[in-house]
């Protein structure tokens, strides 16, 4: 497919961002029970990636921007049932049920690297440390271990569903794109390398 023939889509932002989450979301989620440190430098930066595209999501490029593909629930119904009948409209941008997985995602990945961050100030680190540290102080000078171990193990089991969740959501992610390639005749994973798409 020549340039000519295509058109700027996802700017470089996003597929740094992109391919950047990919990177860090898979070193955080291999290195859960391995090595804290790296998993938890990984765990930050997935949040800073986060934070950085819900600000490019309000102030970013045209395909960038939340606004630009919020759908209804009936447009996501009804693109959904043209899904399985075959005869989807295509889009440039997200398609309805991309949108909802990438709201989908950055939901469930916040509340992993949230629930991570509660479990890492149990330890005593990271930037919520001092909100838990009065809590931990309270239960060693009451004896009431039973106290703390309850709270770390509620955190850890919440941020163990969260993950898993988002590594579900991430293969769902993954099998929706191979999908509406192969249904719109297109290379999406080659779009998010190059930022270019068809042309309409």
């Amino acid at each position: 497919m020549s340039a000519e023939n295509t058109i700027r889509v996802w700017d470089i932002s996003v597929r740094i961002f992109h391919w950047s989450l990919v990177i860090a979301f898979t070193i955080a989620y291999l290195t859960g029970e391995e090595s804290d440190l790296i998993h938890a430098y990984a765990g930050y930066v997935v949040l800073a990636l986060l934070c950085y595209r819900v600000v490019w999501g309000l102030v970013g490029s045209r395909y960038a921007r939340f606004s630009s593909f919020l759908f209804s629930p009936s447009d996501i119904a009804n693109y959904l049932k043209n899904v399985m009948g075959g005869t989807a409209k295509r889009y440039l941008g997200h398609n309805p049920a991309g949108s909802v997985m990438v709201f989908v995602l950055l939901i469930s990945l916040s509340i992993t690297t949230w629930t991570g961050l509660e479990l890492y100030a149990i330890e005593g680190k990271g930037p919520l440390a001092n909100n838990v540290i009065t809590v931990i102080d309270t239960a060693h000078a009451t004896g009431d271990e039973h106290r703390e171990n309850s709270g770390e193990e509620f955190w850890e089991e919440l941020h163990e569903v969260a993950s898993n969740f988002t590594l579900v959501m991430v293969f769902l992610h993954i099998l929706g794109v191979l999908f509406s390639g192969k249904l719109h005749k297109e290379n999406l994973v080659k779009a998010m390398v190059t930022g270019r798409k068809r042309a309409p």
